[in-house]
């Protein structure tokens, strides 16, 4: 397997540059854009960036931009903020496809922002990250699939080929779940993981609490944001459950996947049993669960009765909450209360300093 060369340093020791390839340019992809061009004076501690070159932007629908000396990303961000699309005069306008840019370009992290795909077990997101690893880059991923579907396979690719594979945002937007686990909890065995991890059911289930039915808190969740024009993978359980299985895989050592996880989605949720846990002292929430025993690994996605004075019964609207249990240490719980873009973008963001602090 023959490697790129990476990361190259000058006299003073010090990577030159680090060259990245976005694949995916949705709301975290112009997010991050927009962090490291428009509004990096209101971020300090971004400056381990300030010499970062995209080598290259492909979009499903909006064309592609590939030029080996930089592309222009204020102007990518500014483009698609306005029409939508690349607009074809801009330098290095292509119609290069994510399988192909991985393949062939000149970077050295793949950022990887395609969007979740339950149906193609984490395709074509997974053959992107297994291309860029097998050519000798790193590769960042806010996408939850690779990591839920072919964990042990791209972590054994980065292993051999000494690259990183990092994946901050998959689960809990920005919020260090990952780096708590592999840094700040050395010689604790985790044992289990639970916790509320889907935004948008939660606020659905709040809503419902306050008297509107499922349809309208969906359309609710829709109008500000909290759900996509499609929310079923977040009503049916798919994207819990697909976190489930990247917690699973990476912190309790398993190999499943979202269709290993025991679910049941908040679709059939009604909201005379919402309000009757409400008169019980209790709230209904869509609880995720990883956890081993003799038997295995296993995952679990349901909506499940929690009491008032519970912690995971304080997070509200978008929030989510993570609770870690070890043999030394714990419950540690992580919270985050109503994360937006930013936290999420965040994720991408720290990986890729991590990365460009180890050159």
């Amino acid at each position: 397997m023959k490697l790129l060369p990476t990361l190259a340093r000058g006299s003073s020791g010090r990577a030159e540059q680090m060259r990245i390839l976005f694949v995916g340019f949705g709301n975290v992809g112009r997010t991050v854009a927009r962090i490291l061009t428009k509004e990096r004076a209101r971020f300090p501690g971004m400056g381990a960036l300030d010499d970062l070159v995209v080598a290259g932007i492909v979009t499903r629908r909006g064309g592609s931009l590939a030029c080996p000396e930089g592309i222009d990303l204020l102007g990518a961000l500014e483009s698609m903020e306005t029409i939508g699309r690349f607009s074809e005069d801009m330098k290095g306008f292509c119609g290069m496809t994510g399988e192909e840019a991985s393949a062939v370009l000149d970077y050295d992290v793949l950022v990887e922002l395609s969007t979740l795909s339950i149906e193609n077990r984490g395709e074509p997101a997974s053959t992107h990250i297994r291309t860029a690893l097998g050519r000798g880059c790193h590769a960042v991923s806010a996408n939850k699939g690779p990591v839920a579907f072919s964990y042990r396979e791209l972590s054994e690719i980065a292993r051999i080929t000494g690259r990183e594979f990092l994946f901050e945002t998959a689960v809990m937007d920005g919020a260090p779940v990952f780096n708590l686990c592999r840094s700040c909890l050395r010689g604790c065995s985790i044992s289990a993981v639970d916790g509320i991890l889907n935004s948008t059911t939660n606020y659905i289930l709040g809503r419902m609490e306050e008297g509107a039915d499922l349809p309208e808190a969906v359309k609710e969740a829709q109008k500000i944001g909290v759900a996509e024009a499609d929310p079923g993978h977040d009503v049916d359980g798919w994207d819990a459950s697909a976190k489930v299985a990247a917690l699973a895989n990476v912190i309790l050592g398993g190999e499943i996947t979202p269709f290993d996880v025991d679910r049941r989605g908040i679709g059939e949720v009604t909201c005379s049993e919402v309000r009757e846990a409400l008169r019980s002292g209790k709230r209904l929430k869509l609880i995720c669960r990883a956890w081993k025993d003799e038997k295995g690994i296993h995952g679990k996605v349901g909506v499940e009765e929690i009491s008032l004075d519970h912690p995971f019964s304080l997070v509200s609207g978008g929030g989510a909450v993570l609770r870690i249990h070890t043999d030394l240490m714990g419950p540690v719980i992580i919270t985050q209360e109503n994360p937006d873009l930013y936290d999420t973008a965040y994720g991408v963001l720290g990986d890729l300093i991590a990365i460009r602090q180890k050159a």
